[in-house]
């Protein structure tokens, strides 16, 4: 009679089928479990919320406005040459508040990058774009 040899292979067949029946079962039931929810806890005196941001509105016409949503939203006629000294003045007194640019869809492009080049030369850290969401 022959000595057996062994073998020294690893055979991974039913560890890939115990594997597939698991996915399967958290599949099916992932969808059944609810969502948690988060109760968070108090504290006594919390972070101030964040600054509304100053809105340069860019006309069809190409004209500018300036509206500060923190001191109650009007909107106040400004010129370029006005806009870079306004900013700064009001900068110094919150650096952290941001500047959106609202222009009118039917603006070109060049002058919303006009006005955004001259807000980066008066040092404006936060700029951003306001776009009305589609429908």
């Amino acid at each position: 009679m022959r000595p057996r040899r062994l073998k020294n292979e690893i055979n991974v067949v039913p560890y890939i089928d115990v594997m597939l029946v698991l996915l399967v079962i958290f599949m099916v039931t992932a969808p059944m479990v609810p969502p948690a929810a988060i109760n968070l806890p108090s504290v006594g005196k919390a972070s101030p919320p964040p600054v509304a941001p100053l809105e340069i509105i860019i006309k069809a016409d190409e004209g500018l406005m300036m509206r500060d949503r923190a001191l109650g939203g009007a909107e106040v006629s400004v010129g370029r040459k006005q806009l870079a000294a306004m900013l700064r003045d009001l900068q110094k007194k919150n650096p952290d508040q941001a500047v959106v640019i609202a222009g009118d869809k039917s603006v070109k492009y060049e002058v919303v990058l006009g006005v955004m080049d001259e807000l980066q030369r008066a040092q404006v850290q936060k700029i951003g774009l306001l776009v009305q969401p589609a429908q």
